[in-house]
């Protein structure tokens, strides 16, 4: 049990951790680029093609948070990862209601709809991993 609860957190630190670090260092280079279009980190946020670049890295970001609580979670990894992509999604809807006014509605809308989906593949991936027999072992 405790392993699993371990694994669920560890996913969801390991998605926001490299979701926050691309952010820092992605949002910067986009401002630097294009800086009538993105004047500011707000603006970001409001314009579709730097949102669309947003939703590109922080679905990678799921998936890999679905990967690490697959791995770490080791028994049922599948299953592991839904429930952290369960969680994501919850924590979502609570920064969608508290921090509304920080993203268009399309933004939010589209984490709530792939959260699932991304943590779902990120398992299915670790758990693939583990299923394939080794090279030694299959000749």
């Amino acid at each position: 049990m405790v392993r699993s609860v371990l694994a669920v957190l560890a996913g969801i630190v390991a998605l926001t951790i490299t979701s926050f670090a691309v952010e820092a260092l992605v949002d910067p280079l986009l401002m630097q680029i294009f800086p009538q279009a993105l004047p500011t980190r707000a603006a970001i946020g409001q314009n579709l093609p730097a949102s669309l670049l947003m939703f590109a890295y922080t679905a990678l970001c799921v998936v890999f948070g679905g990967y690490v609580t697959a791995w770490i979670a080791d028994r049922a990894p599948l299953r592991h990862a839904l429930i952290m992509g369960a969680v994501q999604t919850a924590l979502t809807v609570m920064a969608m209601v508290s921090l509304r006014d920080q993203a268009p509605l399309r933004n939010w809308i589209a984490a709530l709809v792939f959260s699932m989906p991304c943590t779902w593949l990120g398992g299915t991936l670790r758990e693939n991993q583990t299923k394939r027999p080794l090279a030694s072992q299959a000749h």
